[in-house]
């Protein structure tokens, strides 16, 4: 499976590295420059959960931190005897 949030579509994206030569301005130099430039990977932190479907159904998903942070996720109850709707609408 992809790395790829299914509830915000991030995913893994690239950009540069720079290697850099001299001294800052601000600490009293001419300036840096740049030397090299490689590709690397920024990687979104992406877990797999279980998760609560929209149609009631449960199932591992992989969603990124953000989502689960902001309440993308919903998250089924850990034990299936926590809650029991005909028992307290008896009492």
């Amino acid at each position: 499976m992809p790395r790829v949030c299914e509830f915000t579509g991030r995913k893994t994206t690239t950009g540069n590295t720079y290697t850099l030569r001299g001294k800052a301005k601000y600490l009293g130099g001419v300036g840096t420059k740049v030397t090299g430039k490689t590709k690397r990977k920024f990687k979104a932190n992406i877990q797999t959960v279980n998760a609560v479907m929209p149609d009631g159904s449960v199932r591992k998903v992989k969603a990124s931190t953000k989502a689960i942070k902001s309440g993308l996720v919903v998250k089924p109850l850990k034990r299936k005897y926590a809650y029991k709707p005909e028992a307290s609408a008896a009492e």
